[in-house]
């Protein structure tokens, strides 16, 4: 059986071992003791916080294996991203160039930095091991998240974002970050990257261009890969956009990855979700798969099985296997989502 479940402080090494599969990009798991095992302590105090408004709490999770006992994958969502540390983005608009007297108007692409994400919720943190990267494994590590957002809305910003990684190659070279590192930061994409993932961002307010770029000056190759994701990122893309998310003209400053948005409200998976009462016996037979949680937070569990739900009631039988997996009882409620 696959359990989610919050992170704590003993699943380290297999956390270690995920930051190193994931390689250059995945900017939320840099692979650095002090910083993996902050993220953890931090993840174990957001579940048990209590909060009035979401400001800077993690809820890190991991997907495991309960025949082996093996972490498998990883998923999060921060609470309120750029409470504590600036949250930089390059917003991409227009600048308008008119003149009647020659008779010429040109309309020129910008990029801003900006802060504009300041206080939304993020999903982020989705790795899942190649072994176990088959049915709907990955489907269900990435839409788990979004029963945490329905069942504990409070806790989050109103808006969720994702950034997507952006293109690069096999070495973590990026075509956008080339420009950039050679005529203000000095240093290359990979450690780059490297920082900004421990949090050491000072650098990006003292050597980041000031004022909108103009990217028809870019190279042609930079130009190319702006809102683009890197190819092994384009399956997570598009179970974000059914759900409802939108590329709203924002993008990484070092790779120009897309970063997408939906209103925590408007994500299909929050709206679709059902609570049903949990009845524990033998389970019917039943075609269609389900994502389930608890609606616990500290001791949050989600898993995946095939269920007999009906429109007309309210009520659900679990095995006891599934029920123990889950952490709840007869009586209790759970939520459930049609994969």
């Amino acid at each position: 059986m696959l359990i989610i479940r919050p992170i704590r402080a003993s699943d380290y090494d297999a956390l270690y071992s995920i930051a190193v599969e994931s390689g250059h990009g995945f900017t939320s798991l840099p692979v650095n003791e002090e910083l993996l095992r902050s993220k953890i302590a931090r993840a174990e105090a957001s579940f048990t916080k209590q909060i009035d408004k979401p400001f800077d709490e993690g809820y890190l999770m991991v997907l495991e294996d309960t025949k082996t006992n093996e972490v498998v994958g990883t998923c999060g969502v921060e609470a309120a991203v750029g409470m504590q540390d600036a949250f930089y983005h390059y917003r991409l608009g227009t600048e308008v160039y008119h003149s009647q007297q020659i008779s010429v108007r040109n309309e020129v692409e910008t990029l801003t930095l900006c802060h504009d994400y300041t206080g939304a919720a993020e999903v982020c943190t989705l790795f899942l091991k190649d072994a176990y990267r088959k049915g709907n494994n990955g489907r269900m590590l990435s839409r788990s998240r979004f029963l945490l957002l329905a069942q504990h809305p409070q806790r989050f910003g109103e808006t969720v974002i994702a950034e997507m990684r952006g293109v690069s190659d096999d070495h973590g070279d990026s075509p956008f970050y080339e420009w950039l590192q050679h005529h203000f930061l000095g240093i290359d994409f990979v450690e780059a990257d490297y920082l900004s993932g421990l949090g050491k961002k000072a650098f990006m307010a003292e050597m980041m261009p000031r004022n909108p770029v103009y990217v028809c000056m870019l190279p042609k190759k930079a130009q190319k890969v702006i809102g683009e994701v890197h190819k092994n990122t384009k399956p997570a893309l598009r179970l974000l956009q059914a759900e409802g998310f939108k590329f709203r003209n924002y993008v990484d400053i070092f790779d120009g990855g897309p970063t997408v948005e939906c209103a925590l409200s408007e994500i299909r998976s929050v709206k679709k979700s059902r609570l049903l009462t949990v009845s524990i016996g033998k389970m019917p037979h039943a075609d269609h798969h389900f994502i389930i949680s608890n609606t616990s937070l500290a001791d949050y569990r989600a898993s995946a099985a095939k269920l007999l739900v009906s429109d007309e009631h309210d009520d659900v039988v679990l095995s006891p296997e599934i029920a123990a997996g889950l952490l709840v009882s007869d009586g209790d409620q759970i939520r459930v989502l049609a994969m």
